[in-house]
């Protein structure tokens, strides 16, 4: 019994250390190349190394942190390799999805279409960036719903999570919520009237948005990205 609840403490602490940091990098608190101490996370979290070094075995395995043994460990820069096999991996489910999700759309589908429409607008009325973001995910969930491919999503998950940093740069300098709204809502129309091509075409699209934010991320801040050269 003490064995299991001391597991459980355990446990709860890397979740905490993880589910913070993670917070911090996702939302570029901590940047691309940023340098973190596992004693100072240790100590601010008032727990041993132990739970700091899995917390951060954790990240490292979703290529968020770069761990080098006797050397300072780093949040990790952007690999355009990785983002490009991300995005493609990305595509290819995402197209699959709103093909079957115009196909199978009925008068349920629709209304939770619309339903997460309208708490997208309410986050862009407010301007909201944290919550439009965690609707952006939602969003494409209900498409998996409809679409009737619930475990694509997982997949979706993991590959937005790889390249989501750099949405996050692009919501927050260029303002661009409002085009991503707008993204969505031609998505959602064309899947409720069963329209397949345009609904690809209008998802494509959407996903597309990311190329500019890599164009001026690369030439305001190269810093960023890992040096792929060689």
């Amino acid at each position: 019994m003490v064995q299991t609840l001391a597991q459980n403490e355990r446990r709860t602490s890397v979740d905490d250390v993880f589910d913070t940091l993670h917070e911090q990098i996702a939302t570029l608190k901590l940047k691309p190349g940023d340098r973190i101490s596992e004693a100072e996370i240790a100590a601010q979290f008032g727990v041993s190394r132990q739970p700091v070094r899995d917390a951060f075995s954790r990240l490292a395995n979703l290529d968020l942190l770069l761990i080098r043994p006797q050397r300072a460990t780093e949040v990790r820069r952007f690999s355009m390799r990785q983002i490009e096999k991300a995005r493609f991996i990305r595509a290819a489910i995402e197209k699959e999805v709103i093909r079957r999700a115009a196909a199978n759309c009925d008068a349920a589908g629709a209304a939770k279409l619309n339903d997460a429409l309208a708490e997208q607008k309410a986050a862009t009325d407010a301007k909201d960036v944290e919550r439009f973001g965690q609707l952006d995910y939602d969003f494409h969930e209900v498409l998996c719903g409809i679409a009737g491919v619930d475990y694509a999503f997982e997949v979706i998950l993991e590959e937005k999570a790889k390249v989501d940093r750099l949405c996050m740069l692009g919501i927050e300098k260029e303002q661009r919520i409002p085009e991503l709204l707008a993204d969505h809502k031609a998505i959602a129309a064309a899947v409720m009237a069963h329209d397949v091509d345009t609904a690809i075409a209008a998802c494509l699209k959407h996903l597309s948005r990311l190329d500019v934010t890599i164009e001026r991320i690369t030439a305001t801040n190269a810093n960023y990205f890992e040096n792929e050269s060689s």
